[in-house]
């Protein structure tokens, strides 16, 4: 039985922590190492373009396409090991999931900063499951309105769920933890709602 931690628990959203809810974690993460055709993406902002801080894929149903910061996302199709996180996690979540986004991060210069996941194609409120192998890292989250924090530890096995409107009022990032010399791949699984071609 795995450890669970309510983190958020309210009207502006709920995030809940499930420590060690994946079986071999690191045989998984040595699976997706070797299975996953990891990218280098480029965004631009502000007129100048950059390299993303991390490695990422997309994979889910046909037709499921996901656009944030500029890039669009096709999906390449699930694999048995995605297959499998995606039952577990919607079977943590009572929510059904059509697609994930795997970032891979080299060790602690990698990074995510503060961000919502409020697309669009998303929903108003949106579940988000996120799985993370490899090496332990701090999260955080910040509410937009209060400035309040919450932080936790991400554990290789854990299971972080978010819903209700988490996405519309409190951001969440993956600092940099300079001292961390071990990769982490993060999976995080959504549901994309379909759009209509004009």
């Amino acid at each position: 039985m795995s450890r669970f931690e309510t983190l958020i628990d309210g009207p502006d959203g709920r995030a809940r922590l499930w420590s060690d809810a994946v079986a071999s974690a690191e045989a998984l993460m040595a699976e997706l190492e070797r299975e996953v055709d990891w990218q280098t993406e480029f965004i631009r902002m502000f007129g100048k373009t950059y390299e993303v801080p991390r490695k990422v894929a997309w994979h889910g149903d046909a037709g499921a396409v996901y656009r944030y910061a500029g890039v669009t996302h096709e999906p390449a199709p699930w694999f048995p090991a995605l297959e499998r996180l995606r039952d577990l996690v919607s079977e943590r979540a009572a929510a059904p999931f059509n697609s994930v986004l795997l970032n891979r991060y080299r060790d602690g210069k990698d990074h995510m900063g503060w961000h919502r996941d409020n697309e669009r194609e998303l929903g108003e409120q949106p579940v988000i499951a996120s799985v993370s192998l490899g090496v332990e890292r701090r999260f955080e989250f910040r509410h937009v309105t209060t400035k309040e924090r919450v932080s936790c530890r991400l554990p290789a096995g854990s299971v972080l769920v978010m819903d209700g409107p988490l996405q519309a009022m409190w951001q969440h990032r993956l600092p940099r933890e300079p001292k961390v010399t071990e990769p982490r791949i993060n999976l995080t699984f959504r549901y994309v709602l379909s759009r209509r071609t004009s």
